[in-house]
């Protein structure tokens, strides 16, 4: 079955376009022109995946990830009119698994959907169940535990986290980072992978697991003890 791409954006000419280029690379789509329908057919079409425009008028695309979040860990896409720092460290921090910047090429926004996707089935096909301390992740059914209690991460973030966990004592360098969440020879940024990091970093410490990453200075970074 195709995977099915919601597709949020005021502008009737980029949906199409978008719409076009995700259609001939296989996938279903549905489209809507502003952030409350597009919140109304997450609930009622559960898409494998948002393609959310910053931009939108009334409520913009950082209001509708963050209360997509509130209900779905679905993997969102940003599209955004401007490439600033502010912008992409503000969409990562509510949720968003990658930023792609107008204007795009639809072969380029093809590309990152389906490594999202890819990063997503990945994970849940390894059917991990891993424990470190007293943090527990069960990757085929997405779910991450501190003390018992559920920590809501994206789909990128819970990449990441697996990655950490398989290899407790390694210390991962940011290329090794990189290359686990997008795969060998990606065109990713390090600020991309640096706010992935300080995001799941942010989220385990507000769950209490404040020592759930180490930063090795000069190396990289590895697991915690994650006892608190």
């Amino acid at each position: 079955m195709s995977k099915k791409i919601l597709i949020i954006d005021d502008d009737p000419q980029i949906r199409e376009v978008v719409r076009i280029g995700l259609e001939q690379a296989g996938f279903a789509t549905l489209t809507a022109g502003d952030g409350a329908a597009g919140l109304a057919l997450v609930g009622s079409a559960r898409p494998d995946l948002v393609v959310l425009d910053i931009g939108l008028p009334e409520m913009d695309g950082l209001e509708v990830c963050r209360r997509l979040r509130s209900q779905s860990q679905v993997p969102v896409l940003f599209l955004s009119a401007r490439d600033e720092e502010l912008d992409r460290v503000l969409g990562f921090e509510m949720g968003a698994d990658d930023y792609v910047t107008k204007p795009f090429s639809p072969r380029e926004l093809v590309a990152r959907v389906k490594a999202i996707l890819k990063r997503v089935n990945g994970a849940a096909d390894t059917g991990g169940q891993f424990s470190h301390g007293e943090l527990q992740l069960d990757t085929a059914q997405h779910l991450c535990l501190f003390r018992g209690a559920p920590v809501g991460l994206t789909a990128s973030e819970m990449v990441l986290l697996a990655h950490l966990i398989r290899h407790p004592a390694q210390v991962s360098a940011r290329p090794a980072l990189t290359d686990a969440m997008y795969g060998a020879n990606s065109q990713v940024s390090d600020r991309t992978v640096d706010s992935h990091l300080r995001n799941l970093r942010r989220k385990l410490a507000e769950s209490g697991c404040t020592d759930a990453v180490e930063t090795v200075h000069g190396i990289g970074v590895r697991m915690g003890p994650c006892r608190g």
